[in-house]
């Protein structure tokens, strides 16, 4: 069984640039390899495509954060593995069952449906400030401000912030870079959010987090469940759509038959978001589980109490599913992949982001068709953790 080393710290560059390599030796390598952090914590990863669907699904791989934790406390003093916020995510039944049932009805085909109409007239004012300039950040410019926006409108929290909302989640989601700045961010964050619950409880709107504190003054939710709710609605809620966007974008960029065939085939890019969900996953690694019993992968048995990675990005990428896995082929005509995660735990915001991508991708497209790289690929610079695939920037040129 292979061992693979250095986690805690950032991954080398070249596999932030392209983990694809890493992940195909990793598959190849058997059912399971074990990756080693710089602090020596042995963590299992599963990167074939059958293992993680089945993974994701399987009630013995436990996502309980505080019980996870204790686990590498006892094997590796000084590891963090997250902060002490519980939400849905770092949970397991019954407080994920009660949690997500919450949210949940927000995020149905039928609500998601009803934001279309919020989603373009975001989308167009965007394009619309680009209007005039030739170069511009993709990513800041437009892939980050439009899902923020979305999920600012649902919460009812300021928009103009949005910047520093975005820091906040590049400081938690990269905390193995500045431990000390991830501490920070994760306090000021959720000192935000308990302000914020203050001042909807005297003025109550129109919007997610004052049916959060009905929930809560009904006695379904204590008041830090809901700042550990909205923590995840306001990472999650932007994070997967602008690595979306990014990699997307950049993905038709390099591969121009592709950029023609969507140009050509309009009708078809919600299939097409399926096929760049795959083809570079926005998060590329699910949510750390740990075995609650001995599990076995394939041959191989994972012993109770192991810290295991579940790789969305090295499944989507298997060619034992995907012929012809590292292509990207818009219709492909197999939406099968597990970029949302599978079983309980799939994303709730999977409709509105593939929503998002659909609007936002299909009118950046029409504005500017001959849209082109303006950098070199090896010049792109990546979100530095293992746990993500999304472009810092993405400077492009701008054609009509």
């Amino acid at each position: 069984m292979e061992t693979v080393t250095g986690t805690s710290a950032p991954p080398p560059v070249p596999y932030i640039a392209d983990p694809y390599p890493t992940l195909a030796r990793i598959r190849a390598n058997g059912p399971v390899s074990i990756l080693h952090s710089d602090e020596g914590l042995p963590m299992w990863v599963i990167a074939r495509y059958q293992d993680v669907r089945a993974a994701l699904a399987d009630p013995r791989f436990g996502q309980d954060s505080r019980r996870a934790q204790a686990l590498a406390d006892n094997r590796v003093a000084g590891v963090t593995l997250g902060g002490d916020i519980v939400h849905m995510l770092n949970s397991d039944p019954p407080d994920h069952t009660r949690l997500r049932r919450h949210v949940q009805g927000a995020f149905t085909a039928r609500r998601v449906a009803a934001m279309r109409p919020l989603v373009e007239r975001i989308t167009t004012s965007l394009l619309d400030g680009l209007a005039g300039r030739t170069t511009v950040d993709l990513v800041q410019d437009f892939a980050f401000p439009l899902p923020m926006l979305v999920i600012c409108e649902l919460l009812g929290f300021p928009a103009e912030e949005r910047n520093v909302y975005r820091s906040w989640s590049t400081a938690i989601l990269t905390h193995d870079d500045d431990p000390t700045a991830f501490a920070t961010a994760l306090r000021e964050m959720t000192d935000y959010i308990a302000v914020q619950l203050r001042i909807r409880q005297t003025r109550p709107g129109d919007d997610l987090l004052t049916e959060l504190l009905a929930a809560r003054d009904a006695g379904q939710l204590t008041d830090d469940e809901i700042i550990g709710m909205v923590f995840l609605l306001l990472i999650g809620g932007h994070e997967t759509t602008v690595n979306l966007l990014g990699t997307a974008t950049l993905a038709l960029m390099r591969n121009p038959d592709q950029h023609r065939w969507l140009l050509a085939n309009q009708p078809a890019l919600p299939e097409a978001i399926d096929e760049f969900l795959r083809y570079e996953s926005p998060v590329a690694m699910a949510t750390l589980r740990f075995t609650t019993t001995p599990v076995a992968v394939d041959d191989v048995v994972i012993p109770a109490g192991e810290l295991v990675l579940v790789s969305l990005g090295g499944a989507n990428r298997d060619p034992d599913r995907f012929p012809d896995a590292d292509r990207l082929i818009l219709n492909r005509h197999d939406t099968g992949h597990l970029a949302f995660g599978h079983g309980l735990h799939r994303c709730l915001g999977a409709l509105l982001g593939k929503l998002e991508g659909e609007v936002a991708l299909g009118a950046l497209l029409r504005r500017y068709p001959r849209l082109a790289l303006a950098a070199e690929v090896r010049q792109l610079r990546w979100r530095d953790t293992i746990m993500l695939r999304g472009l810092e920037s993405l400077p492009v040129s701008l054609h009509g």
